[in-house]
């Protein structure tokens, strides 16, 4: 309850904290907005290309039966991807950046987390938009793009919950954001996002496989991908797993968070 507390008391304080790095992350920019765009689109084109023209990696049949697109296969998966990546590396950027306003004004040190994750919540919400209308353009829609809405709250959650931790080591330890880098490249591609999960469990050793699926962040993309491109329900398993998992993130996240941010503006 302290934590929901105080995140309403100091709402205006994240919200400006937000809108000031949603307008400096475009300022002076001539097409401005449209990066938000352009920058997601290039990145599938890319994966696309490699992976859906070069390697000739093959989707499954979408949901309405005779649709089969890699590159919505891929945005699917990428629109987790691509929220997960900015809260991390928002977050830790923005501790940081906080770390002047810190040392005058008493503030919680989460708020500039959780503003992070606002402002890549309004890039993802953009992708998601994006997508859904092509999807439903392709005639690829149904009742479970429902479960859109949910899948994300838990994924900020989880989120979240992780960048809270990392945020915070990372003040005390430079070095952090540069190991986050590289195991974020690793992440990447132990997350089923540009082949599918099939192609893993196939071939892949046991241990490997074992890996893989366990990762959360597999489970989300696979859940978005049942819900907008497979048209089918998750699993309550799925469900249940990623239920369990967001919510222990974030509770986790903000106990660590609180009970050693207490020199967060001395370090800063």
């Amino acid at each position: 309850m302290a934590l929901a507390t105080d995140i309403w008391q100091y709402r205006g304080l994240i919200g400006n904290l937000a809108q000031r790095e949603l307008k400096a992350r475009y300022k002076r920019s001539l097409l401005g907005w449209a990066w938000s765009l352009i920058n997601p689109a290039m990145t599938l084109l890319t994966y696309a290309l490699v992976f859906g023209t070069f390697l000739k990696v093959q989707p499954p049949v979408a949901g309405n039966g005779h649709l089969k697109n890699f590159a919505l296969y891929l945005f699917a998966g990428l629109v987790v991807w691509n929220f997960w990546l900015a809260v991390i590396n928002g977050a830790m950027s923005g501790l940081i950046g906080a770390g002047p306003m810190l040392r005058k004004v008493y503030f919680p040190a989460e708020c500039p987390v959780i503003a992070s994750g606002l402002v890549a919540l309004t890039q993802t919400l953009v992708e998601t938009a994006v997508l859904l209308t092509i999807m439903a353009a392709f005639g690829n829609v149904s009742w479970t793009f429902l479960f859109v809405p949910v899948l994300l709250a838990l994924l900020i959650l989880f989120s979240v919950g992780v960048a809270l931790v990392l945020s915070l080591v990372n003040v005390y330890y430079r070095d952090v954001q540069y190991l986050v880098a590289v195991g974020l490249n690793v992440l990447f591609y132990c997350t089923p996002i540009v082949y599918t999960l099939d192609l893993v469990e196939n071939n892949a050793p046991a241990p490997v496989s074992l890996f893989v699926r366990a990762n959360p962040l597999t489970q989300f993309v696979t859940a978005m991908r049942n819900s907008v491109y497979d048209l089918k329900a998750p699993s309550a398993a799925r469900l249940g797993f990623l239920f369990v998992v967001s919510v222990a993130s974030a509770l986790c996240g903000w106990v660590i968070f609180r009970r050693f941010s207490a020199r967060v503006s001395e370090e800063l």
